[in-house]
């Protein structure tokens, strides 16, 4: 009688991909899991329960077929697990690294409610494509019939790149416009490399280019070339710019030099990690070598700031947050990664103002405590008088989340309708806009949210643009 391959979680542990030594990791900016073995995917997949109701999928924006993918690989059939994966998720292998699984599919794994330890589904989902691009099986779009309909997307970051990709499948000729020099929105100059190495995203890119998707880099929308353009040269239009205005912080000394943007730090040291000169970086400001380093939020963000700031040698590297450990947004993993390279979370605290002449020496914290639940269902922090203290820090990173820019101001498009936050306004089924023909995806729509979520956004969006087209092409023909 054959063995039954699934259901193991009893006999067999959870167990992640080795991660590396903290000591080792604090000095580069390398990937931090290793590759799984074959033999240990498959045990691990073996875990799966093959539930009746997998809430892993329910809970997965992509609603992923993950207990499919799972028994597949289990099996040993490795390449149908990948294309099985492919089919609902157009960068399962940036997924597998960078997705909050202990918020999404792990958080939610039946055998983790029992206590059994969840399935590593993101281990094994990056496991099975990296597999398929080290056995050739990735390979780029090649439509059954080339169509006469173009689209312009707005943004080359995840949300704008899924939609191309869906869209070229179709056959649709496809224009990519993004601001920066390279493709990848946040995937490139946000994530650091050791969550995410841009090798893993460039191949993606070079291969919707071999696809047949056009990219019109260091392109800024508004300046170089107007929304009302773009509009004029393509059938429709989608917007997937994303959002990069940082939320600010006042109070003393707010504007003395030190004090930065995430996302400016964050871009700097990207850029230098690609080899390119950054004045910025180079001239030390923008570098947290030998610096004492406070980072202010909870989110992920934040942790990508700390972490950064460890590599790059700061002499120390503190992140204050207004709430405690349970009730921080950002990924509990992370956190703990943070902690094992020497990243001290001060708990409960805000910043008030900051010291300094010209440079910033210090941040005035305020010690706070959690009261009632606000309207998140969080606690909400209350300041604590009499308790403020100076923190030491000769480099301040503000990670306080983003907000969109004024794009009806910005692209001159005043009927370009947006919400009370600055958000583009559109239907949450077809996601188009009040423009005809024009649709909107990811963080400019939700804002700031994670990658999987603009993943998802983009791929419909693609299949509601399929439709206005066709109903276009109808039309026309009448």
């Amino acid at each position: 009688m054959a063995q039954q391959p699934m259901l193991k979680f009893v006999q067999t542990a959870r167990q992640m991909p080795d991660k590396r030594q903290a000591e080792d990791r604090r000095e580069d900016f390398d990937e931090i899991y290793r590759e799984f073995a074959a033999e240990k995917a498959e045990e691990q997949a073996s875990r799966c329960s093959q539930c009746g109701v997998p809430y892993c999928q329910t809970h997965c924006p992509l609603h992923n077929n993950i207990p499919d993918w799972l028994m597949l690989t289990a099996t040993g059939r490795l390449r149908e697990a990948y294309e099985m994966s492919q089919a609902t998720n157009t960068f399962p292998e940036i997924c597998g690294r960078i997705c909050p699984q202990d918020r999404l599919c792990e958080g939610n794994c039946v055998i983790e409610q029992s206590g059994h330890g969840t399935v590593t589904i993101g281990a094994v989902e990056k496991y099975i494509t990296d597999t398929a691009w080290e056995q050739g099986w990735v390979q780029p779009v090649q439509p059954r019939q080339e169509r006469g309909e173009s689209v312009g997307i707005i943004g080359a970051g995840p949300g704008g790149l899924a939609a191309a990709d869906r869209l070229r499948q179709a056959g649709v000729q496809v224009t990519v416009y993004d601001r920066y020099d390279r493709a990848g929105g946040l995937m490139t100059y946000g994530i650091p490399s050791f969550k995410l190495e841009k090798p893993v995203v460039m191949r993606r890119i070079e291969q919707l280019e071999a696809s047949g998707v056009q990219f019109v880099l260091n392109c800024n929308v508004g300046e170089d070339i107007s929304f009302d353009a773009i509009r004029g040269k393509h059938d429709a239009v989608l917007i997937a710019t994303g959002v990069y205005t940082s939320r600010d912080l006042g109070g003393p000394g707010s504007g003395l030099a030190g004090i930065e943007k995430a996302i400016d730090y964050l871009t700097a040291s990207n850029r230098n990690s690609f080899g390119d000169e950054v004045e910025a970086f180079d001239n030390g400001a923008l570098d947290a070598r030998g610096k004492r380093v406070v980072v202010i939020g909870g989110g992920d963000t934040a942790m990508d700031c700390v972490r950064t700031a460890v590599r790059q040698g700061a002499s120390s590297v503190k992140l204050l947050y207004r709430r405690d450990r349970e009730n921080m947004p950002g990924s509990q993993r992370e956190v703990q990664n943070a902690e094992e390279e020497g990243v001290d979370f001060v708990w409960l605290t805000a910043p008030a103002g900051f010291t300094g002449e010209a440079q910033v020496d210090g941040v005035i914290v305020q010690r706070m405590r959690l009261g009632v639940a606000d309207a998140s269902g969080r606690r909400a922090p209350e300041l604590i008088e009499g308790a403020d203290y100076i923190e030491p820090a000769d480099l301040v990173i503000k990670a306080l989340g983003f907000e969109p820019e004024d794009l009806p101001t910005l692209w001159n498009t005043p009927e370009l309708t947006v919400t009370r936050w600055g958000t583009i306004r559109c239907d949450h089924k077809t996601h188009m806009s009040a423009l005809p023909g024009v649709f909107a995806v990811g963080d400019i729509v939700r804002g700031a949210s994670l990658v999987v979520w603009a993943i998802r956004d983009g791929r419909e969006a693609a299949d509601a643009m399929l439709d206005y087209l066709a109903q276009a092409d109808a039309v026309a023909a009448q």
